[in-house]
Formats: structure tokens, C-alpha cells, sequence
């Protein structure tokens, strides 16, 4: 007798396969990061934040400040990310800064969110807090060896590139109708004076004093080269970053010099293992303090804080001061800033502290000229003597294009742009230290032909 079994199925597990694959359509949509911000996340914030533009405040706390940073900051930078061409010469960190400057100065961007990232920016200056944990962080975790032979090395680039720059600009206003004496003072000159803190203030106050005239119109004169050279630089170490990834052996990727393995290398390898909070939260700590240190030698000598915590950081380095444990650790703490700091930070730059009106007034073809003659001379000169000085070329570049950068922001972006934040000791000393020098030796010079 033949016997037929009949398997009864129920009639939910036919909607078995459509759950599971509903599930993972769930996770493969909670895997999408807009920056580092997962999709799900994401939209919950921008819908958050729009209701509170929309009740007409957004509250001031730092966790709603945080949120907004975060969103714009990324939202721009993967719009610079996804453009064909332009995402590989700085398009993410250009977007990330001058994007909210439109917004904000077109009033595009909702008022309560650009009153809390304007007040939260300036009451917080947390600017500073991201610059000393990268130069902090990247200082202690630097081979020794290192640290002592780039610091000697990278001041003849900047040197020769500076003479080289000032010549090649002023040479090239001349030739276009500016005459030396302007070109000079009120293009070329501002470009490498190291921002606009640092630079664009104290050059205009002296030539306001040098000159007998308002410093307010002066300052309105050379804030723009200022903000354009920045732009430039940031374009330009944007495709030397480029450069380096179809030419390999122009660029350590970060290293200064070649034969540097020492460099990050041991750091790299206690990112992947474990690692211990209580560590981490010293390594944080001691930026903090070392920033602290700065800011008493400002108090104290009149001496630019940033450039005494890279001091006082490099000593420490030097005389052997800091454990292993601390140096891995501030590893971290600099992968944690450059990975998720860096974009809000630009965010909050370009809207609380970019004048776009001013950035565009310069937007004549002979500034043009000038400006990025100026800055291209300055970044080649770094490129040719840096290989001859057994450096890499690109690294050496990126370096010079500092000193023509917007002072402390325009080092975090060029150096975004050129994906090389661990730079940043060397940046510092080319905007600050450079700017300095070309700050005072300018005054000097108007006051002699004056």
C-alpha cells in the first residue's frame, strides 16, 4: 500500500524569507554612514533639528550644538566626496567651510541654528581644543628621531619657498599693472602672514600706524588675499594628495622623510589591540594641560600660544618624559579629532568665522593671478627643495602650502584636503612661526620705505 504524506506548512512561514529580508534590508540601511554619522541617526537628527527651528529656538546646550556641527560638517563634506574630479583635490574640506559661509551670509541657514553654532563656536573656541589634541597627539607619538630631524630640516623649504613666493608675486602684479609696492604689502605679503589672527590684523594695525590711516579700511584690503590664499593652498595640497596616490614615491603619506618607519608604526598597532580608557583620558588631559602652558606664555611673554604648547609638547618628547602608554594613547586621541572633529569644525568655521562677502570681493582676474602665483611658487619651492633635501617632496609641499593657509583653521583644512592631519606640528610652525617672521620683517620694510 502505497502511502503519501502530505507536510502541512503554516501560512505565517511563507512571510518567513520577506521578514529576513526585510531585517537585512534594515541593517544594510543602518550600515550607510553619512561621514561617520550612521543613515538611521542621521535623519532622526535633521528631523529633530528641523522641529526645533520650527517651535522657533533651538536650545543652546552643547549636545544640540554638537548635533548641528556634526550634520552640517558631514552633509557638506559628502557632498565634496561624491563630485567626479573636484572629490580629489579638497573638495570635502572646501565644501565643509565655504558652503555654511554662503548659507550664512545669503540667510539660507535657519537663524536659531546659526545663532547656536556662532555662540557655541566663539563662547566654546574649541578650535583650539581640536589643534592641540593633533599637535599634541602627534607629537607624542612621533619616532624621537623623527620628531628632531624634520623640525631642523622643514625651516630651509620654508625659507627658500618664502623669498621665492614674494618675488614670484610681486613680479607678477608688477608685470600686470599693480605696481611692486602694492602687490607686495597688500597682496602678496598677507598671504604669508599667517592668517587672519595672527596676520591680517597686526599687518593692518602697523601700516594703519606706519601710514596714518584707518586700520578698519586696511584690514577690509588684506582680509581677502588672505582668505583666497587659503583657498588656493587648500586646491593645491588637495592634488598634490592626488599626486601622490598615482606616484607613490613622491609621498610618505605622512611621513616627513624617507626611512622613517619608526614614525607611526607602533601607535598603528595599539589602535588595532586593546587599549586602556584610563589612558586615553590622560593622553586627553595632557593636551589640555599643554594648551594651558601656551596660553600662560601668551600671558606672561606676548608669545602665541599654540606655538609654545608645540615647544613645550616637543620637549617633553625630547627628554624622554612620556611613557609608552601615553604615547600610544595620544595616538588615539589624535585619530579620534582628525576622524570626527574635522569637518563640524570646518562647518563651524565657515559660518561664524568666513565673511563670504569679503571672500568674493577679491574675485578679479589680476588678484587671481597674483594670489595663486604667489602660492603655487611657495608650494613648488617646498616640493624641489625638499627632494633635495632627501625629504618627500609632497609631505615638504604640503608643509609650505601651510604658510599660506588661514592661520590655524586654514591648516586644518589643507591639511583635510591633502589627507595628512599628522602634519600638523610642521604646519604650525609654518603659519605661526613663518607668519611671524613675515609679519615683522614686512613692517620693517614699509617703515624703511615709508
Amino acid at each position: 500500500m502505497n502511502t503519501t504524506t502530505t507536510t502541512y506548512t503554516p501560512a505565517h512561514d511563507d512571510a518567513k524569507p520577506a521578514a529576513t529580508s526585510f531585517a537585512g534590508a534594515c541593517r544594510r540601511i543602518a550600515q550607510v554612514r553619512i561621514g561617520i554619522v550612521p543613515l538611521p541617526v542621521y535623519l532622526l537628527l535633521l528631523a529633530l533639528i528641523g522641529g526645533f527651528v520650527a517651535t522657533g529656538k533651538v536650545p543652546n546646550d552643547i549636545c544640540v550644538s554638537i548635533a548641528i556641527l556634526t550634520v552640517g560638517g558631514f552633509s557638506c563634506a559628502e557632498l565634496g566626496k561624491r563630485l567626479p574630479f573636484f572629490r580629489n583635490i579638497g573638495a570635502a574640506a572646501i565644501f565643509a567651510t565655504f558652503i555654511p559661509s554662503y548659507l550664512a551670509f545669503s540667510k539660507l541657514l535657519p537663524t536659531p541654528v546659526l545663532k547656536n553654532v556662532v555662540d557655541f563656536t566663539k563662547s566654546t573656541n574649541f578650535l583650539y581644543l581640536f589643534i592641540s589634541s593633533i599637535i599634541v597627539g602627534s607629537i607624542l607619538s612621533m619616532d624621537r628621531a623623527v620628531l628632531i630631524k624634520g623640525f631642523l630640516k622643514i625651516f630651509v623649504p620654508l625659507a627658500i619657498g618664502s623669498v621665492v613666493a614674494g618675488i614670484v608675486g610681486t613680479t607678477v602684479g608688477t608685470v600686470l599693472g599693480l605696481g611692486p609696492y602694492h602687490t607686495f604689502f597688500y597682496l602678496v605679503a598677507p598671504i604669508m602672514a599667517g592668517g587672519v589672527g595672527e596676520g591680517a590684523i597686526p599687518l593692518s594695525i602697523g601700516y594703519a600706524g606706519i601710514l596714518g590711516q584707518e586700520q578698519g579700511h586696511i584690514f577690509a584690503e588684506v582680509l581677502p588675499p588672505v582668505m583666497l590664499g587659503s583657498l588656493t593652498a587648500i586646491l593645491l595640497s588637495g592634488m598634490l594628495n592626488s599626486l601622490g596616490k598615482k606616484r607613490p614615491h613622491l609621498t610618505g603619506n605622512g611621513r616627513l622623510q624617507p626611512n622613517d618607519d619608526g614614525d607611526l608604526k607602533p601607535q598603528t598597532e595599539a589602535v588595532s589591540g586593546n587599549f586602556d580608557i584610563g589612558n586615553i583620558a590622560a593622553a586627553g588631559i595632557t593636551s589640555i594641560s599643554l594648551y594651558m602652558v601656551g596660553m600662560m606664555c601668551f600671558r606672561l611673554f606676548a608669545f602665541p600660544a599654540p606655538v609654545a604648547m608645540l615647544f613645550v609638547a616637543v620637549m617633553f618628547k625630547l627628554s624622554r618624559l612620556v611613557s609608552p602608554q601615553l604615547q600610544q594613547s595620544s595616538y588615539i586621541v589624535y585619530k579620534f579629532f582628525s576622524t570626527a572633529v574635522t569637518y563640524p569644525l570646518l562647518f563651524a568655521i565657515g559660518a561664524s568665522m568666513t565673511p563670504w562677502d569679503k571672500l568674493v570681493s577679491a574675485f578679479n582676474v589680476v588678484n587671481l593671478v597674483i594670489i595663486f602665483s604667489t602660492v603655487a611658487s611657495l608650494i613648488a619651492t617646498g616640493f624641489f627643495v625638499g627632494r633635495k633635501m632627501n625629504m618627500y617632496p609632497i609631505e615638504a609641499a604640503i608643509i609650505n602650502a601651510c604658510h599660506s593657509g588661514q592661520g590655524g583653521t586654514g591648516d586644518v583644512a589643507i591639511l583635510t584636503a591633502a589627507e595628512r592631519m599628522q602634519l600638523m606640528p610642521f604646519a604650525q610652525i609654518a603659519t605661526r612661526i613663518g607668519g611671524a617672521i613675515t609679519v615683522t620683517l614686512t613692517l620693517l620694510l614699509m617703515s624703511q620705505l615709508h
